[in-house]
């Protein structure tokens, strides 16, 4: 089930603000608000949220969407939340780049891993999938445990792998919107999740070679 709000009500709002439903505009974008927040908590570094506060991104998105709102209409090249995530992506680079000045990390490499504290439900409903008898029982011995061993390995993945982990496990986006999103067609979107699913397995198992992994 996706994060983002169901598309038929959306599209009924969207349809609304072709008439000039004004009302319509603001219930677009506040529909919109909770999902955005999860997403900017989730990509947008711990040690950035220090400074930033997550509503004030939130806010900034939703006023770009609004200024450009009928752009989107005019050319609706991808769903509404699709486009709504790349304004917010956006934002959270500028963020990265504002604030991270010359970190060891090129602030152009905007690594998704803020995965939520909070957000264990994901976490092991990614472990349940990619799990098997070669874990250790040790490494399995506690759920927290294993969401641990999880979220390690996400963040040792190379950028690639981590985004399409982080999207189809984090954001709940379905194959078919992963490969909008990303510019790729459905099988190759498919073939890259199972290629980063794969090297996920590896590094659970074989964390010693992790480092050899990253790409």
């Amino acid at each position: 089930m996706s994060m983002w709000p169901e598309t038929e009500q959306t599209q009924q709002l969207l349809d609304g603000v072709k008439q000039g439903d004004a009302d319509a505009v603001n219930r677009l974008m506040e529909r919109h608000r909770d999902s955005l927040r999860r997403l900017v908590q989730m990509r947008l570094d711990q040690k950035i949220q220090r400074r930033v506060d997550v509503s004030d991104v939130v806010q900034d998105v939703l006023v770009e969407a609004n200024r450009r709102i009928k752009d989107y209409l005019n050319n609706p090249v991808m769903s509404f939340h699709l486009w709504l995530r790349q304004i917010a992506k956006d934002r959270i680079i500028d963020a990265h780049r504002r604030h991270r000045g010359s970190a060891k990390r090129s602030v152009d490499r905007e690594r998704p891993i803020q995965v939520p504290a909070g957000d264990d439900r994901s976490t092991m409903e990614l472990a349940a999938q990619i799990c098997d008898r070669q874990l250790t029982p040790a490494a399995a011995a506690t759920q927290h445990e294993m969401a641990q061993v999880v979220e390690q390995a996400i963040a040792k993945l190379g950028d690639q792998d981590c985004e399409i982990i982080v999207m189809r496990h984090y954001e709940q986006l379905s194959n078919q919107e992963i490969a909008q999103a990303l510019g790729l067609s459905e099988p190759a979107a498919s073939m890259r999740y199972l290629r980063a699913v794969r090297r996920l397995r590896e590094m659970m198992v074989n964390p010693q070679n992790s480092d050899d992994s990253i790409s």
